[in-house]
């Protein structure tokens, strides 16, 4: 009689979100180090230009993009824990927000941006996995839901402000829209209740 060893299924959960978080990371870091040694920058054209016809491909690219090193490390870590705590429910929640995010923050950004601009960068992700996580509370009402969108609030809160214009050079409508689709992520996710 044969018998094997079987991981226990939260073992297994844990180790498929980490392996997600970890492959957007590499993408990202590949595509940036790339965008460095062989392309000189010259990958960043394709983010989102807004009221640019040719400027809508960058809500797909967008988010893998980033204006160098230092862009990108300022959102490694807040992609892998918000991303992660966006996954403790389910881990679809995590592609419906990041889908979510992308779309709508990308679609704001494009009609709602400076012309002439160009908007990079995983925080329109960012963003929408904060306003996907700080409105779940909102719309699941239980405990487990509301108890991490206090943690959220309270960890990451400061982050709110930068879906004001505040600094030049920051893309502030990504911030904004991004969280929007976030939100609108976290109803998606949200089961509808009987009310008979």
């Amino acid at each position: 009689m044969s018998s094997y060893y079987r991981k226990p299924l939260k073992q297994k959960t844990v180790l498929k979100e980490f392996k997600i978080l970890f492959v957007a990371i590499t993408i990202f870091w590949a595509v940036e180090i790339a965008d460095f040694l062989v392309f000189n920058g010259g990958l960043d054209q394709y983010g989102i230009q807004p009221h640019s016809i040719i400027g809508l491909r960058g809500i797909v690219f967008a988010p893998f993009l980033h204006g160098g090193f230092p862009h990108l490390i300022a959102n490694t870590i807040p992609f892998l824990t918000l991303g992660w705590l966006t996954m403790i429910q389910a881990t679809k929640d995590f592609f419906v927000a990041s889908i979510m995010s992308a779309l709508i923050g990308g679609a704001g950004v494009w009609l709602f941006g400076s012309p002439q601009s160009v908007h990079i960068g995983a925080s329109i992700l960012i963003y929408g996995y904060l306003g996907f996580l700080l409105l779940r509370g909102y719309f699941q009402k239980n405990f487990p839901s509301i108890a991490l969108s206090i943690f959220v609030a309270i960890a990451y809160g400061g982050f709110i402000w930068g879906v004001f214009p505040s600094q030049m050079g920051v893309s502030w409508q990504g911030h904004l829209f991004g969280f929007i689709g976030g939100a609108i992520a976290a109803k998606m996710v949200t089961p509808e209740r009987n009310l008979g």
